[in-house]
């Protein structure tokens, strides 16, 4: 079968304001505070991974849905000028597009706030089959802000791989601190391969307030028995594979980070990139992680996402081969 798309990626697509770093505790009470960056940049999971993944080379298409207003047309712009394919990106006449509002601190730390707009209305029918059945491989994001899709993924997903795709699933952070198994336990079956932080892996597996390195592992172990390999993002720690059986590490490549919003993103699009190339996964997980080192050389998600030949260059000069 040929393939239009490399990438299909389905999810979120937002605006960010990213404000920071706050050297002192948020203030309430009409107080202003001063940070010393601020910036307007493309925001989402989904495009973000949808642009990092575009950067590296691939023929990247976003599902979704925006508002009919400025913020929805700076979304499509940006994604457009990144070289994702908007078509399927669908324009809500009457709910607004999100938007976030992120303010870091000095130690990597964020708070993320988030109005929702159009992600609670985003659903299968955002989501063309055309795309799903012509797409080399499928990537959802942001799992817990929408309901009504994740409702679907297993549907969505299984369509996918059902015409030879590879499926991926990022679920990043459940707002309403639940972290509620049921419908995962329908997904999972169906995603070749989950991509949470250390924490959002632990959530998943509902080890609470264990916090180790082997809780860590443990969870990975847990998730994977649902079928998925488990990449898990573990920052300064590195990240590692866990596929059932045996798990493969990386410590990572040196860097100096001034924002490291959505580096685990930029992570994404590195490893189903380099898996798309025909990597193993011991080398995938290399470049994922120069991946997301590189996108925190600038504020915001996609500003510093790196070339293929860049990613490739950063490992050479951490002494990894690739």
């Amino acid at each position: 079968m040929s393939h239009t798309f490399d990438l299909l990626v389905i999810g979120d697509a937002n605006p960010d304001v990213v404000l920071g770093p706050l050297d002192e505790p948020l203030a309430f009470g009409q107080r202003e505070q001063l940070v010393p960056t601020g910036l307007l940049t493309l925001g989402g999971s989904a495009a973000i991974t949808a642009c990092g993944a575009a950067r590296l080379g691939l023929r990247v298409a976003i599902a979704g849905r925006v508002g009919d207003d400025d913020a929805g047309r700076f979304v499509r712009a940006a994604l457009t000028a990144r070289g994702v394919h908007t078509d399927a990106l669908r324009t809500d006449p009457h709910l607004a597009t999100p938007l976030t509002a992120v303010l870091t601190r000095g130690d990597g730390d964020r708070a993320i706030l988030t109005a929702a707009g159009t992600l609670a209305d985003t659903g299968p029918e955002d989501v063309p089959e055309e795309l799903l059945t012509h797409s080399r491989h499928v990537h959802a994001a942001s799992y817990f802000l929408m309901p009504r899709l994740a409702a679907a993924l297993p549907e969505l997903l299984g369509i996918a791989r059902a015409h030879g795709a590879g499926t991926s699933l990022d679920t990043n952070d459940d707002p309403t601190g639940r972290w509620d198994p049921t419908g995962l336990a329908a997904v999972l079956p169906v995603v070749d391969i989950l991509l949470p932080n250390a924490q959002e892996a632990r959530a998943l597996a509902r080890l609470g307030a264990d916090t180790g390195p082997d809780a860590t592992e443990e969870a990975a172990a847990r998730l994977a028995a649902h079928g998925p390999s488990v990449v898990v993002k573990d920052g300064g720690a590195g990240a590692f594979v866990h596929d059932g059986r045996r798990v493969l590490r990386t410590a990572g490549i040196a860097a100096r980070p001034l924002d490291t919003v959505g580096a685990g993103d930029s992570f994404d699009a590195g490893y189903l990139a380099a898996l798309l190339a025909g990597e193993p996964p011991a080398r995938a997980l290399e470049f994922a992680a120069a991946c997301g080192a590189l996108s925190t050389r600038a504020h915001g998600g996609t500003p510093a996402q790196p070339t293929w030949d860049e990613a490739v260059a950063a490992l050479a000069r951490n002494g990894k081969n690739q």
